[in-house]
């Protein structure tokens, strides 16, 4: 790769179909896509390491086979048009679609490696994901994993449904029907209480009882949260929050500080009481029902595999560390 003058020798040139006769290039929409991200030409030139003439250069070259700006340029950055706007998504799939491609390509030819891009909301990250890419990286090592983890629902579709993600993770309440998905097995969420808390010696709680607690939370419009909103709409109390937060980083250090109690998928929960917090299951059971969504049409030979795996029975612990 030539970096003082931005060419990159190594990757051939692929020609998409213009609309004004000119040949598009891989690259432009790249370069689009960089500086939609980034804001900015600099930082786009920056991240993609290449000359920043060669990325303007090829942002105008697009702007005139579309006829019209991409991008607004303000003193400091830049920011899409109307017309920036309705390229974004259309590019983004076509990159994806010459990924996928190319992937296939090496499939046939017997080549390994490749990547994987999924989406996944936070605590479906930690459980189920954490182990079924376990198993995933087990079956293949050489395919590199990319998770990226907004917190909502609505986001994980939008970003799988757009093309940005490939694979993605999602509650099974929220609406995925343009989008093919399977269920995957429900997973309980438990409640974790400070060490010294009073609440008498055993592993359950009841829903009053929890609803009674100094309670740790994330956001509304979270998954948690709609999950104890709904135990306390039963009960016809309002939930005593004493921390909201949305950094779910902090939430097993505030227990074990004595702040509170939160609900938490079960793996995180464990992992709070290898910690020192008590961890409880709720009666009745509190269950998350998670989904794996993709767009319909071919998946990359990574994706499939992912998803074939997603579709059978997790082996026994002592047959997966086998594997």
């Amino acid at each position: 790769m030539r970096r003082s003058t931005g060419v990159v020798a190594a990757r051939p040139v692929i020609a998409l179909p213009g609309i004004y006769g000119e040949p598009m290039e891989r690259r432009q929409l790249e370069y689009f896509i960089a500086v939609a991200e980034h804001g900015g030409f600099t930082a786009a030139a920056i991240a993609l390491h290449v000359a920043q003439p060669s990325l303007s250069h090829a942002i105008r070259s697009l702007e005139r086979e579309f006829g019209g700006s991409l991008f607004h340029r303000l003193p400091h950055g830049v920011v899409l048009t109307a017309a920036g706007e309705a390229l974004l998504q259309p590019a983004q799939q076509v990159l994806r679609d010459l990924s996928t491609a190319g992937a296939l390509v090496r499939e046939v030819l017997g080549l390994s490696g490749g990547r994987l891009d999924i989406v996944s909301q936070t605590t479906l990250s930690v459980d189920p994901l954490a182990g079924m890419l376990g198993r995933f990286h087990r079956a293949h090592p050489k395919v590199s994993v990319r998770v990226v983890d907004p917190e909502r629902g609505a986001a994980v579709a939008h970003m799988v449904a757009a093309g940005q993600c490939e694979l993605g993770l999602v509650d099974a309440s929220v609406p995925t029907a343009d989008l093919s998905s399977i269920d995957l097995p429900a997973q309980e969420m438990h409640v974790v209480l400070p060490p010294d808390h009073p609440h008498p010696a055993g592993p359950t709680i009841t829903s009053r009882e929890l609803a009674a607690l100094d309670l740790i939370v994330t956001p509304p419009g979270t998954e948690t949260r709609a999950a104890l909103d709904d135990v306390c709409t039963a009960l016809g109390v309002a939930p005593r929050i004493v921390v909201e937060t949305a950094h779910r980083a902090m939430i097993v250090p505030l227990v074990l500080s004595g702040v509170g109690a939160s609900l938490l998928p079960t793996s995180m929960a464990q992992d709070a009481a290898l910690r020192g917090a008590r961890m409880l299951s709720n009666r009745p059971r509190l269950l998350r029902h998670g989904r794996l969504v993709w767009r319909p049409g071919p998946l990359s030979p990574a994706a499939q595999a992912f998803v074939d795996l997603a579709s059978s029975p997790a082996p026994p612990p002592e047959q997966a560390a086998t594997l």
